[in-house]
């Protein structure tokens, strides 16, 4: 378990850290923090109440950063009462986060892994972690190989057919081959046949006002807003948030999360891209029939989270919505199979139900999500 050393003498907060069962030791000011130097490295977060007798906690960081920086320990405030612009200095400082006092210790407990490694890669120090790759369990990866093996020789006059039909309608490559990102943000080869025009990519710049995620989040901007005043109304000062190594409230936050989600997921309905061959085989799911290939490869699974495009899974980084990379990849998953046909699926619900794959995914899971995705598969979904 973590151990955390308490600067201060509230017994109230000290209190709280006991009754989360959280391991820490206590002292009252910088004198008792430096006699606490000698055994610094058995610590893997230091708390401070901000104001103390004697220096204050900003300033006993200020005095002992190079040594906490050296050994790799946060060091937080516990502070309620602080405007905006000393919140500010307080993270330019150094200081890792600023903790109102009836913070849960279970929260900081497990928020020290993040903190540390937070505090490495401010530092410039490349970590040194052990990596373990995701491996799809045996009995999946037969499963999926017998499957994409089975499908493909089943499917072989479908496909010469769609081929034909490509080549007929416009000029361009027969297959679309893109960089996607999958389990543990592994990237590869994705395959579909080509279902837009070629210069589909480029034409995209200039219809970002066709984005549905986008147009529903300028919806929801006002009422968002409207939102952000009552809270503060009542709550005071914004909470500060750290994000990336920048500071910034949490109504920064929120505006800079508004943002970047119209460029995480790209969603145009009747797409002028797509072409007539192109709006059929998507209808019927036909494009999708390649990334058998990729199955046979190891690339991706039958069943599992869609793997993304790269400017795509840059946007999803954070703890929140990270955790859809410890899935395996899939042709078909939870998401398509509950919300497909349903227009007013938001971005939020989508990253949601990856997330939910990930902590449930089985193989008789799997076994049940493709006997729901044949029926799914006839239902509109002209996005």
């Amino acid at each position: 378990m973590n151990t955390i050393l308490y600067i201060g003498e509230e017994d109230e907060y000290m209190d709280g850290l006991k009754a989360s069962g959280v391991s820490f030791d206590s002292v009252k000011n910088v004198v008792g923090f430096h006699n606490k130097l000698d055994e610094i490295e058995k610590y893997h977060l230091v708390i401070s109440e901000m104001h103390l007798k004697g220096l204050k906690a900003d300033k006993i960081f200020e005095r002992y950063k190079g040594l906490l920086n050296q050994r790799r320990i946060p060091f937080s405030i516990l502070e309620n009462n602080l405007d905006m612009g000393k919140r500010i200095k307080l993270m330019k400082l150094g200081i890792m986060e600023l903790y109102p006092p009836s913070l849960d210790g279970k929260i900081i407990q497990e928020r020290i892994p993040f903190l540390r490694q937070m505090l490495e890669a401010k530092l410039g120090e490349k970590r040194k972690t052990n990596i373990v790759d995701y491996k799809i369990p045996v009995a999946k990866r037969v499963f999926d190989i017998a499957v994409a093996g089975l499908a493909l020789i089943m499917l072989l006059p479908i496909l010469v057919v769609v081929v034909i039909a490509l080549r007929l309608e416009s000029r361009g490559p027969i297959y679309y081959v893109s960089k996607r990102v999958g389990t543990g943000y592994k990237v590869f080869d994705f395959y579909k046949f080509r279902s837009m025009y070629v210069d589909a990519d480029s034409r995209l710049k200039d219809m970002k006002h066709l984005n549905q995620y986008a147009n529903q989040e300028e919806e929801n901007v006002s009422e968002e807003t409207k939102m952000k005043k009552e809270y503060e109304s009542l709550a005071g000062s914004p909470t500060l948030i750290y994000k990336d190594g920048t500071p910034m409230s949490e109504e920064e936050y929120l505006e800079l999360k508004r943002k970047q989600a119209a460029g995480t997921f790209i969603k145009i309905k009747n797409d002028p891209r797509v072409t007539k061959v192109g709006g059929f085989i998507r209808n019927a799911s036909i494009d999708e029939l390649p990334q058998l290939i990729n199955v046979l490869k190891g690339d991706m699974s039958i069943v599992g989270n869609r793997p993304l495009p790269l400017y795509e899974a840059e946007q999803l980084t954070s703890d929140d919505w990270g955790e859809r990379f410890l899935a395996p990849a899939g042709i078909t998953g939870l998401w398509q199979v509950e919300k497909r046909g349903k227009g007013e699926m938001s971005e939020e619900e989508r990253k949601a139900l990856d997330n939910k794959y990930a902590k449930n995914f089985s193989f008789w899971n799997d076994i049940r999500l493709i006997l729901k995705t044949i029926p799914a598969l006839f239902q509109k979904e002209n996005v």
